[in-house]
C-alpha cells in the first residue's frame, strides 16, 4: 500500500466501524540521524505494528492508511493517519488520545517533531449519549486528572468545524459554558474568536465536508503535547454529542504564535 495516497476503507478482515478517525500533524520534522536510509517501513506499516503492540489494533480501531505526503496537503504536513473506529462502549470516550499517542510514536521514529498544528477528524456521531446514565454523560472526565501534575500552560486556538452541518455554531455557547464549568484543567477556555484554520488534507466524503460551520475557542492547554490534544478531542466529542452536535467534527488545535498557522 503506497503511503502517500489516501485510500478510504478498512483493510481486509477488519470489523465494522462506527466512524473514521483521521489525524494530520503539521510543523517541522528533523530527521533521525540513525534511521536507515533504505528501510521499507513506512508510516502505515509502523502505525499498524505500534497499534498492534499496544493492544489497540482491532480492539479500538481497524487499520486503514497513513503516510508522510498527502495529495490534499500543503508543505507543513509532517504525517497523517486514518483508521476506522470500532463501536465505543457507553462508559468510554472515543479513543482519540491513544490514536494520537500512536501517531506521535510513529512520527518520532521518523524524527523530532516541532508540532505547530494538529488536525483530527472526530466521529462524534458514533456516540450514543442516550444510552449513558446521567452521571456518566462525559466519560472523558474520568481521566482529566492525568494532566493535573504538570504546569506548562500553552496558549492555543481550538477550532471545531461541523462541515456543512450547522451543529457546532448552534451549540457553541453551550459548549463554551461547559468548558468552563466541568471539572477539568486540561483546557481552560477563553474568548470565542474568528479564525480560518489550515485547510485539512481530508476528503469531503469522509465527513460532511468541506469545512464551513465552525467556532474557535482561544484558551490554554495544560501542556503542548499530542497526549493533551488527544484528551481534548475525546472530551469535545463527548460534549458535542451531549449538546446535540453529534456529527463528524474536524478539530484543529494550533499553538498560538500571534499569526495564523502555516
Amino acid at each position: 500500500m503506497a503511503s502517500d495516497e489516501a485510500r478510504p476503507g478498512l483493510a481486509p478482515g477488519s470489523r465494522g466501524i462506527a466512524g473514521t478517525l483521521f489525524a494530520a500533524l503539521h510543523g517541522e520534522l528533523t530527521p533521525r540521524p540513525d534511521r536507515l536510509p533504505d528501510t521499507d517501513r513506512d508510516p502505515c506499516i509502523q502505525f499498524h505494528d505500534r497499534a498492534r503492540a499496544m493492544g489497540w489494533l482491532d480492539s479500538l480501531w481497524g487499520m486503514n492508511d497513513a503516510g508522510r505526503e498527502h495529495p490534499l496537503a500543503g508543505p507543513s504536513l509532517v504525517s497523517w493517519f486514518q483508521v476506522g473506529v470500532d463501536p465505543v462502549s457507553g462508559d468510554r470516550p472515543l479513543p482519540v488520545q491513544p490514536f494520537l499517542r500512536c501517531a506521535g510514536d510513529v512520527t518520532a521514529r521518523l524524527g523530532a517533531l516541532e508540532l505547530r498544528t494538529a488536525q483530527v477528524l472526530v466521529p462524534a456521531q458514533s456516540l450514543d449519549v442516550s444510552a449513558r446514565p446521567q452521571h456518566a454523560r462525559m466519560p472523558s472526565l474520568s481521566t482529566a486528572a492525568w494532566f493535573d501534575d504538570v504546569a506548562s500552560p500553552t496558549p492555543v486556538h481550538v477550532t471545531v468545524d461541523s462541515g456543512q452541518h450547522p451543529a457546532v455554531p448552534t451549540a457553541a455557547h453551550r459548549i463554551r459554558h461547559w468548558l468552563g464549568e466541568l471539572p477539568q484543567n486540561v483546557f481552560r477556555c477563553g474568548e470565542l474568536s474568528e479564525r480560518a484554520p489550515l485547510a485539512p488534507p481530508l476528503p469531503d466524503a469522509l465527513w460532511d465536508g468541506p469545512p464551513r460551520h465552525r467556532v474557535t475557542f482561544e484558551g490554554r492547554l495544560s501542556e503542548w503535547s499530542l497526549d493533551a490534544v488527544g484528551w481534548l478531542g475525546g472530551f469535545l466529542a463527548d460534549l458535542a454529542a451531549r449538546e446535540g452536535a453529534g456529527v463528524p467534527l474536524l478539530l484543529t488545535v494550533s499553538r498560538s504564535t500571534g499569526s495564523p498557522a502555516s
